[in-house]
């Protein structure tokens, strides 16, 4: 019997510190990558006891799995390492899925900066051949209603931690991966929905506009231009205007990994600490049930759209 297949794709991460030059080489479409960048990248694994984003991927896909009651097979699929795209859609059409909807597990959709995903979808249907089931890819879902409840969610519990003098003051950076200037601007809609998604959230997390700021985070070691303002650019302003403790909340980021545990854990708390701000920052989505929910409504709103599609056009006699 035909089964709907989910795949959940994300960059995916080294097997080991050995790995590092491998696997940043993949990211960077095979470029070679300087010493000194594979040496700080080894160093920045190395204190985070390693990525555990491709668990927490595949527990995520798990839990969809359950969330979907057994009407779906979902699995895990990494552009830059093991389990790849192909071996997870392999294993899906192997499962009997006919039909596979794509979810690229960043909210917010750039054809310029997700284009990779559809093209190692491509090449996965390729190597399967005839028997490859139909993939439909996702898209943007930076709005998805689940999606925006569950960070919000986070942002109150975050701030519930802090001590109660603070809890009421205390200004929120709502982050997202940075990005060379000259890329951002061709994206002008990735950028949009970045910051919208950053708006729905502080709405919904009941914070006043004032108390929130939209930044960026984990610029990269190519030269130029990064976007800003970065939030390292921020932690002494917030503490100049007497401050007395800031929280980080990702918009962007749906699981633990280097960018949370290393760029945020690690960094941004050295430099909050250093002006003199008490830190703090969100819990990861991971496997938080609203957030499953969002993904099960993604993929059920992606697959009935592709079937209304279907439908319309049989109707029409394919024009």
């Amino acid at each position: 019997m035909s089964r709907l297949g989910v795949l959940l794709m994300t960059y995916g991460s080294p097997a080991s510190l050995d790995d590092v030059p491998r696997y940043i080489r993949a990211v960077r479409g095979g470029r070679d990558v300087p010493p000194d960048v594979v040496e700080e990248m080894r160093r920045r694994y190395r204190v985070i006891g390693g990525s555990p984003l491709i668990a927490i991927t595949e527990a995520q896909a798990a839990a969809l799995e359950e969330r979907l009651g057994g009407e779906a097979i979902v699995r895990a699929g990494m552009r830059f390492s093991p389990p790849t795209v192909l071996d997870a859609l392999r294993e899906i059409a192997r499962a009997g899925a006919t039909a596979v909807v794509a979810i690229v597990m960043s909210p917010q959709f750039s054809p310029l900066l997700m284009g990779g995903y559809g093209r190692a979808l491509d090449e996965a249907r390729a190597a399967i051949g005839p028997g490859a089931p139909e993939v439909i890819l996702a898209g943007s879902w930076h709005t998805q209603p689940a999606f925006v409840e569950a960070l919000a969610g986070r942002i109150a519990e975050a701030l519930a931690g802090l001590p109660v003098a603070e809890q009421a003051t205390a200004p929120v950076l709502l982050t997202a991966h940075s990005l060379p200037r000259r890329v951002a601007e061709q994206e002008p809609d990735y950028l949009a929905q970045l910051e919208q998604t950053a708006r729905l959230v502080a709405e919904r997390a009941g914070l006043p506009v004032e108390r929130w700021t939209f930044c960026w985070q984990s610029a990269g070691h190519e030269p130029g231009e990064w976007m800003k303002p970065d939030f390292a650019e921020l932690m002494p302003q917030l503490a100049a205007a007497g401050h007395q403790a800031v929280l980080v909340a990702p918009v962007q980021f749906l699981a633990d990994h280097l960018e949370i545990l290393y760029d945020i854990d690690v960094g941004a708390r050295e430099q909050a600490e250093a002006a003199g701000l008490r830190f703090a920052r969100t819990g990861s989505l991971n496997t938080e049930p609203r957030f499953i929910d969002a993904l099960a409504a993604i993929a059920e709103r992606t697959i009935s759209r592709s079937t209304r599609r279907e439908s319309a056009r049989a109707a029409t006699g394919g024009a």
